[in-house]
C-alpha cells in the first residue's frame, strides 16, 4: 500500500504537517498525523478536538466514534472533512460545540480541496496562528514518517 510520508504532507498553511496525537493514536494511517492518501476515501484531514456534541452528531449520522477504544470527549482526533463540514453547517451559532475546534497546523491541506474553506477552518481554530505553521503538537513524540501502525476503520 503506497502512502506519502508525513514529512512530505503539508498543512493548510503549506508548511510541514504537525504531529497531532499519539494518545489516542489518530490519523487514517494511525501514525499521529492527519495526513491523507489515496486509500483514505473519507479524507481524515481535519485535526479536531472532540466534543460530546460532535460525538453525538457523528453517531446520529452512522459513525459512532465512541466505538474506538479510548476515544472520548476532549481527545484530539483526525476527522473526516465532510463530517466536520456537515457539523459546521448544522451549527446554530459560531460557538456551537457540535463543531470541533480545529488545529490548523495539524490539518492536512487536502481539507481545502474537499469542500472546506480556509475561512471556515480559521473561524473554528483552536490555537492562535503561530509564525512558521509547523511543528509538533505532542511533546517528545517520536516521528516515524511512512509507517502504517494500523489503518482507520471509520467509513465516514
Amino acid at each position: 500500500m503506497a502512502t506519502k510520508p508525513s514529512n512530505h504532507n503539508l498543512n493548510v498553511f503549506r508548511k510541514p504537517l504537525a504531529l497531532f496525537s499519539q494518545s489516542p493514536m489518530t490519523g487514517f494511517y494511525r501514525d499521529g498525523y492527519c495526513r491523507t492518501g489515496p486509500e483514505d476515501g473519507g479524507n481524515h484531514a481535519v485535526a479536531g478536538l472532540l466534543t460530546k456534541e460532535f460525538l453525538d452528531f457523528s453517531a446520529s449520522r452512522g459513525n459512532n466514534l465512541r466505538s474506538v477504544p479510548g476515544l472520548k470527549e476532549g481527545c484530539k482526533w483526525c476527522l473526516c472533512t465532510a463530517r466536520w463540514k456537515e457539523a459546521m453547517e448544522a451549527a446554530k451559532t459560531n460557538e456551537d460545540p457540535v463543531v470541533p475546534k480545529v488545529f490548523l497546523h495539524a490539518t492536512d491541506e487536502s481539507a481545502l480541496n474537499n469542500g472546506v474553506t480556509m475561512d471556515a477552518l480559521k473561524k473554528y481554530a483552536a490555537e492562535p496562528e503561530a509564525p512558521g505553521g509547523g511543528g509538533s503538537l505532542e511533546k517528545n513524540a517520536p516521528i516515524t514518517p511512512g509507517t502504517k501502525q494500523g489503518i482507520a476503520k471509520e467509513t465516514h
